[in-house]
């Protein structure tokens, strides 16, 4: 397993709310850890052939992506890099792959968040110079921008009728990206929650 030994940048400080309780923090405004999930990056000019090679759909335009066969999705942040991420049997593939020519591994040891609930714009206004709002997201765009001072990658997606937001970030800002959207989540109402209350 890729995740065997990893450990999420928020795990020590990511405490969640009683079960009871996170589906109603969810419905207003959830903050879960999904660090552990596998990713893998890689980019360079042969870096489109190689993914195709291997059987991955290419999003079309940079700064966009697509959902994976099986979980999991591809991220295109440039012309030449993306972000894989999925389950481990999606993943594992990938790392042990022979690269082609010009194609070159970029670490991946992000915290990754998901955000969503009903009073998301709000948190996004305190906390992001992006308006989330108008983006079409059947165009399924990668946003790149900073958080509360720290550079982010962002998904914006719908999660179970709600507005939610996928995000990446060095995994050296985990705990204070973590503690800054808790401390607004929690203001609105909402707290720490399972990934699968997303669900």
């Amino acid at each position: 397993m890729i995740s065997a030994l990893a450990v999420s940048p928020v795990a020590e400080i990511a405490t969640l709310l009683a079960p009871a309780d996170q589906s109603a923090a969810v419905a207003r405004l959830g903050l879960a850890d999904v660090s552990l999930t596998a990713r893998h990056g890689c980019k360079g000019p042969g870096t489109v052939a190689w993914l195709q090679d291997l059987g991955l759909p290419i999003p079309p335009e940079p700064n966009s992506w697509l959902p994976l066969d099986g979980g999991g999705r591809i991220a295109r942040l440039g012309f030449t890099e993306f972000l894989i991420e999925g389950p481990d049997a999606l993943i594992a593939p990938l790392v042990s792959a022979p690269r082609a020519a010009g194609v070159y591994p970029v670490l991946r040891q992000d915290a990754a968040l998901i955000l969503g609930g009903a009073r998301l714009d709000e948190l996004l206004r305190q906390t992001c110079n992006v308006n989330f709002r108008p983006l079409d997201l059947a165009a399924r765009p990668v946003v790149l921008t900073s958080m509360v001072g720290v550079g982010v990658t962002v998904i914006p997606e719908l999660r179970n009728g709600q507005p939610a937001v996928r995000i990446w970030c060095d995994g050296t800002y985990g705990h204070y990206l973590w503690e800054t959207l808790l401390g607004i989540a929690v203001e609105l109402g909402g707290g720490a929650v399972a990934p699968h209350s997303f669900n």
